[in-house]
């Protein structure tokens, strides 16, 4: 079996219609790992990690440096610490840390099962929007756009971190 931890890197990049969004992906499956790291790479850093436990590691981790994540896809149904414990705990690190709602760790929920009733209100309660397996990558998009962490902002260097990542405030806040 393929291991990714410690989480692969992806080096960013800044595309003339989209932000520098650090992403962090949590899935079991190889397969869905590497079609949303190849779909999220092109508009930021990008990390996978193959449960849900390494997902709340890999999240404070990031906090703990000062680079926050912006996105996290979440697999429901992991081996370990499932997507559901996984996101009740990065919420409540962020409630315990004083993140406000506005700045808090946007979620997309991803599971190929059927929506539970738990699941539903789990999704409502913790998570910001939902994408079904398979992953249909337009849908994706457009969840992202809805998020507002893509979205059209002048093309910049790639050496313009700053300068992207306040292109992204402003598209996303103002």
């Amino acid at each position: 079996m393929f291991s990714t931890w410690p989480p692969i890197r992806q080096r960013w990049v800044v595309l003339a219609e989209g932000c520098v969004v650090k992403s962090l992906i949590a899935d079991d499956d190889f397969a869905c790992r590497f079609l949303l790291q190849t779909f999220l790479s092109r508009y930021g850093d990008c990390e996978v990690v193959p449960d849900g436990g390494a997902a709340v590691v890999a999240f404070e981790a990031a906090a703990g440096l000062g680079a926050p994540f912006d996105l996290i896809c979440m697999d429901i149904m992991m081996p370990g610490m499932d997507g559901k414990e996984a996101v009740r705990r990065v919420r409540s690190r962020e409630e315990a840390a004083g993140v406000s709602s506005g700045d808090a760790v946007k979620i997309i929920m991803t599971t190929a099962i059927d929506e539970e009733r738990d699941d539903i209100e789990m999704f409502h309660e913790h998570c910001d929007a939902y994408v079904e397996k398979p992953i249909d990558l337009r849908l994706l998009l457009n969840r992202l756009k809805q998020l507002k962490l893509v979205g059209r902002i002048r093309a910049v260097e790639s050496d313009q971190f700053s300068d992207a990542r306040e292109g992204c405030y402003e598209a996303r806040h103002g």
